[in-house]
Formats: structure tokens, sequence, C-alpha cells
């Protein structure tokens, strides 16, 4: 008993400490798996942008196309 103190009083305060660490643990791992996950999405928000941004210079397009087109079939000939 060179450490002196009871064990009685040292055993209930370990076990909270590796309850603690344990949790710190559990709360970490699930904290690198949300980072993971919302890589996931910002990447497939990313993907859904670029096709909005294509899907509204097509429209952009086609109704220049139609307004030049209408411009040059009333245009004298």
């Amino acid at each position: 008993m060179s450490e002196g103190g009871s064990r009685f009083l040292k055993e209930p305060f370990e076990v909270h400490e590796r309850r603690f660490e344990t949790t710190e643990r559990i709360m970490e791992l699930q904290f690198r798996h949300l980072e993971g996950r919302l890589g996931k999405i910002e990447a497939m928000i990313e993907g859904l942008e670029r096709r909005l941004w294509m899907t509204v210079y097509g429209v952009v397009a086609v109704i220049l196309t139609q307004a030049v087109q209408g411009i040059l079939q009333y245009a004298p000939k």
C-alpha cells in the first residue's frame, strides 16, 4: 500500500474516468463519420449545382436562338 488511500475511494473515479474516455472515443468516431457524410453531401450538392447552371444556360440559349430567328424572319431579304 505504497500508494496510500483506500481502493474504495479510487475505484469509483477510475470507473467514471474510463466511461468518460470511452464516451470521448465514441464521439470522435461519430464526428469523423459525420464529416465523411457531410463531404459526400457537399459533393452531391456541387454536382447538382453544375447541372442546374447547365439547364439555365440551355434555357437562355434556346430563348436567344428563338429571338434571333424571329429577328431574321422579319429582316429584309
